[in-house]
């Protein structure tokens, strides 16, 4: 594992909170977890995995599967015990190249164009950094997490669990910057985020543009954020500025954002209107269908178990995550016998709020055999985890339990 002065910055505690942290047992978040993971989906023989991309250097390769450049996958024995994910250990997944490490250069210079307010006007990063401050811990999760157990097969990266994380957030609350110019104007009813990546040339710039909108609801608890996990935003995800929407899958939290705006109709680029769309299977996706947005209920086991190697008879914490998208997690059940019996579990570790996910652990014991471990979470809105996924094209929020399960062999 490569460490260096940017590496241990981003392994830092928030400063102001790293006693509190500390406290309650978050120290998986400064460090690389232990623990080893999934297995790698099959390769040939005698191929070796493949090496972590120069932009991602610094991150952990025995935590990672790396499927491409732009998509890597935490190993799920990798996210142990600990509440948030640390830097080196966080999936990547982008739509695009990621930009030329320049534009982290002089991060306070970055720009950002804010519209649809009665004001508007283009803000710096240094410029937004005196408008208010607001820290949020929330699940960061890529739409197809969960792809790689529709047994469709859609195209596209055949994600387990590990497209997801649990991150902090440090920025200025979108509502604050909005109120600062003039609030925003009549009849918008969508915040629209567009991405600073360098487009391809050749194509037409709204087929490949990285731009999304979301409910003007979700203005409420969203950030312009310049810091992850106590540290300035890697480039990797999307530093120097990421637009921060809780609740919300990956995409709708747009990195490299270089315009805001709030907006009367849902953007028509590409990936808004035929992208992200939940299809039926067949199908291409069309703005008559549902978009890719809030997060479903859902959790899964992360060990015992998880790396597949045998696990001891007799006593075992069965540990795993899990979150609600929009709501807290009320309560989490475990099975042993893939959903035939079920025993409630224990919500353990800080609650670091709604947008967070939430630690389980069930004390149990295990005799010699194959068994299935599943889990399944409830939120405080009374939704329940279901067992079954929603069959779709794009293999989009798989929140299945049945799907998640993890088999082990008790010796």
């Amino acid at each position: 594992m490569r460490s260096g002065p940017t590496d241990l910055a981003r392994r830092r505690v928030l400063a102001g909170s790293g006693a509190t942290l500390a406290a309650a047992g978050m120290a998986a978040w400064s460090h690389g977890a232990a623990a080893a993971g999934d297995t790698p989906p099959p390769m040939p023989t005698g191929a070796a995995p493949k090496p972590l991309p120069a932009y991602v250097g610094w991150k952990d390769a025995d935590s990672l599967i790396v499927h491409s450049a732009t998509t890597i996958e935490t190993k799920r024995g990798a996210f142990g015990t600990g509440v948030i994910t640390p830097a080196d250990q966080l999936y990547v997944r982008n739509n695009l190249p990621v930009p030329d490490a320049a534009i982290v250069a002089d991060r306070d210079a970055w720009e950002v164009a804010i519209e649809g307010v009665k004001q508007s006007r283009r803000l710096t990063v240094g410029e937004l950094k005196r408008m208010g401050i607001e820290t949020t811990a929330m699940v960061l999760q890529c739409s197809g997490n969960g792809r790689g157990y529709f047994p469709s097969k859609p195209s596209g990266t055949p994600w387990q669990v590990g497209a997801a994380g649990c991150v902090v957030w440090s920025g200025v609350p979108v509502r604050r910057v909005a109120e600062a110019l003039g609030g925003v104007a009549d009849g918008m009813l969508f915040m629209t985020g567009t991405g600073g990546e360098k487009l391809p040339a050749g194509l037409d710039p709204r087929s490949v543009i990285v731009e999304r909108s979301v409910p003007l609801s979700a203005m409420a608890d969203a950030l312009l954020a310049w810091e992850m996990n106590g540290a300035p935003t890697p480039l990797a995800h999307g530093g120097p500025l990421r637009l921060v929407v809780p609740g919300y899958t990956g995409v709708n939290n747009i990195k490299y954002i270089k315009r805001l705006a709030f907006t009367a109709q849902e953007t028509d680029a590409k990936i808004m209107s035929h992208g992200y769309r939940l299809s039926p299977p067949g199908s291409k996706g069309d703005p008559s269908q549902p978009s890719v947005q809030e997060m479903g209920v859902k959790s899964w086991i992360n060990g015992p178990g998880a790396d597949g190697k045998p696990v001891a008879a007799g006593d075992v914490q069965i540990h795993g995550v899990a979150f609600g998208g929009l709501h807290a997690v009320a309560q989490v059940e475990v099975s042993v016998d893939g959903g035939k019996t079920w025993s409630q579990a224990r919500l353990v570790g800080p609650d670091l709020g709604k947008y967070a996910w939430r630690q389980f652990v069930l004390a149990t014991r295990l005799p010699p055999g194959s068994h299935l471990l599943v889990s399944r979470a409830k939120d405080v809105a009374g939704n329940v985890q279901p067992e079954h996924r929603s069959e779709n094209a794009g293999g989009y929020n798989n929140t299945s339990w049945l799907d998640h399960g993890v088999k082990v062999s008790v010796a």
